[in-house]
């Protein structure tokens, strides 16, 4: 049984930095590809970041240039670094990743389109406030 447990959030001032982890277990092959998602209050879920299997790695407009996700294999853990974080930030932030199902796009960390992955976090709280 895969789980991913997020860790991290917190409360940080505008212009402030913050580091996600997402600690993967319970699987025995890697994942196609894994990914950063948030949903602030009243909003849809949106993809934030992917980190594909081939390494390749995908950002929304929005966080170009301030958030990086990377992937540490041999500590089967994901994370995402913000940094000039804004209040438009404020969402609950949750891993996800695809095992099952070969997906191109996935490999090559190119989709946040959350039907395409399979595996969920509870999500952890960010939230960015003077």
């Amino acid at each position: 049984q895969v789980q991913l447990v997020e860790s991290g959030g917190g409360s940080v001032q505008p212009g402030g930095s913050l580091r996600l982890s997402c600690a993967a277990s319970g699987y025995t092959r890697s994942s196609w590809c894994m990914g950063w998602f948030r949903q602030a209050p009243g909003k849809e879920r949106e993809g934030v970041a992917v980190i594909g299997r081939s390494g390749g790695t995908y950002y929304v407009d929005s966080v170009k240039g301030r958030f990086t996700i990377t992937q540490d294999n041999a500590k089967n853990t994901l994370y995402l670094q913000m940094t000039s974080l804004k209040p438009e930030d404020t969402a609950t932030y949750y891993c996800a990743a695809r095992f099952g199902g070969q997906s191109y796009a996935c490999y090559v960390g190119r989709t946040v389109d959350s039907k395409d992955f399979d595996r969920w976090g509870q999500g952890t709280l960010v939230t960015v406030s003077s």
